[in-house]
C-alpha cells in the first residue's frame, strides 16, 4: 500500500466513521482516533460485503456505501457500549 493509499484510507475512514456517529443518537464517548478506526474497519468490511454480493466496487457504488455506513453505525454502537466512560472529576 502506498502513502497515498494510506492517506486515502484515513480520510475515507474518518468520513465513514463520522457518518456513523451522526446517525447514532445521543452523545458518544469515544475519541476521534477511534472514530477513524471504526470507519476504516467498516469501509473494508463493507467493500468485502459488496464484493460478496457481486456489486461493482471500483469507483463509487451506492450499496457499498450503505454497507459501509451501516457497519460504522454498528461499530459506533458497540464501541460506545464497551468504551469506558470518562468521569467529570480528575
Amino acid at each position: 500500500m502506498t502513502i497515498g493509499g494510506i492517506f486515502t484510507a484515513l480520510i475515507f475512514g474518518a468520513i465513514i466513521g463520522a457518518l456513523g456517529r451522526l446517525i447514532v443518537p445521543g452523545k458518544q464517548n469515544m475519541p476521534i482516533w477511534l472514530t477513524i478506526v471504526v470507519g476504516i474497519v467498516a469501509a473494508f468490511i463493507g467493500t468485502w460485503l459488496a464484493n460478496l454480493f457481486g456489486l461493482k466496487t471500483s469507483g463509487w457504488n451506492f450499496w457499498e456505501t450503505i454497507f459501509q455506513v451501516a457497519l460504522a453505525v454498528i461499530g459506533v454502537y458497540l464501541v460506545t457500549a464497551f468504551w469506558p466512560k470518562r468521569t467529570g472529576s480528575h
